[in-house]
């Protein structure tokens, strides 16, 4: 379990390190896309107060950070 940004200490084992891609702000939600080493990108919509909070703009370095109880595999 690491550290984000040095000092803040989370559960989740799945933190992904990358930069803010693209913002699409809604009337409530925002979709944002972070855009990982390698060019793999993780997508998450949050609400539009967190983007301001977080301080979130394109170029942002920001963290996807994925906590499931269960992950989901389908074949056709």
């Amino acid at each position: 379990m690491g550290g984000v940004e040095g000092t803040m200490k989370i559960s989740a084992r799945n933190v992904f390190k990358g930069k803010v891609k693209k913002i699409t702000a809604g009337a409530v939600n925002s979709e944002v896309t972070i855009e990982l080493p390698g060019g793999l990108e993780i997508t998450s919509i949050i609400t539009r107060p967190s983007v301001g909070r977080l301080g979130l703009k394109k170029g942002t370095t920001a963290y996807a950070v994925v906590k499931a109880s269960s992950v989901l595999i389908a074949v056709d």
